[in-house]
């Protein structure tokens, strides 16, 4: 199969070239279009004021392995690829293997799954992938369980076009309990802004923080409750898969506010006389 492969940690991550050797190794055709640079956090962010330069690399990964470190975001990694590098789409687009977790409402901010994100839009199959911890630097079960998905995939599609954002607990393989599909959970960070002044005496902001709490997410209106979040899960030493789509739509809110009236607002109120 045809595999592209991104993610925001930069070309030379531990993660991406384990991922992207393991998937070489198993036969796959793999390509790999991703930032020059560590790009975390980003989000979706798009470079749209400056040029975004592609360099083909190699030495890096595996010999079969084609590879372009980019100047953009994540996902314009990925746009590049799918709009300019490539002469035709791959099968799946991959994400990672992101250093730290991409749990609960980190997807919100995470380069690796706005990376995966943009195969998820153009209507390629994507997956995003992390090792839930900064200090472990063992890659390989999470590459070997990309490298199994893939294969299972391959042979049971999935029904629609969908992202599987996908988190590995940062243990042995075999203390690794299974694989749990789980629904999206919450995370609180305490948010801190270290004041700080430069050489020039000006002053600056620097981020930092901490997870303090992590909550069980609301019940959503399609899913049971007994259906387990990705948090909870992980801490058992589950894998855990949550499906996301890119149609961020509440359906709570559409009947929410057609039953509270909002659509009976008068629009002449809007109108300026002159």
């Amino acid at each position: 199969m045809r595999l592209l492969i991104s993610n925001d940690d930069g070309i030379f991550a531990l993660g991406i070239k384990t991922l992207a050797d393991t998937l070489a190794l198993a036969g796959h055709e793999v390509i790999v279009v991703c930032p020059d640079r560590e790009r975390s956090a980003t989000g979706h962010g798009l470079t749209l004021h400056d040029p975004i330069r592609a360099e083909e690399v190699a030495g890096i990964f595996h010999h079969t392995v084609r590879a372009w470190s980019c100047s953009g975001t994540p996902a314009d990694c990925v746009k590049l690829a799918l709009g300019a590098l490539l002469d035709r789409f791959p099968d799946f687009v991959l994400s990672g293997i992101n250093h730290g977790a991409n749990l609960g409402t980190d997807v919100l901010y995470s380069g690796t799954v706005s990376a995966a994100m943009e195969g998820t839009i153009e209507g390629i199959p994507s997956i995003a992938l992390s090792l839930t911890s900064f200090s472990c630097r063992e890659f390989q079960p999470a590459a070997n369980f990309a490298r199994d998905l893939i294969a299972h995939l391959e042979h049971q599609p999935l029904s629609e076009s969908l992202l599987l954002n996908v988190n590995i607990p940062p243990v042995p393989a075999t203390e690794i309990a299974g694989v749990k599909i789980t629904r999206q959970g919450l995370r609180r960070y305490f948010d801190t802004f270290q004041k700080r002044v430069d050489p020039r005496g000006k002053t600056y902001y620097w981020l930092s923080g901490e997870v303090v709490q992590d909550l069980e997410q609301p019940e959503h209106f399609h899913l049971p409750s007994e259906i387990e979040t990705d948090i909870q899960a992980i801490k058992q030493n589950y894998i855990t898969i949550v499906p996301l789509q890119f149609n961020m739509t509440s359906p709570n809110g559409v009947f929410g506010l057609k039953d509270c009236g909002v659509e009976g607002l008068k629009i002449e109120s809007l109108i300026i006389d002159n």
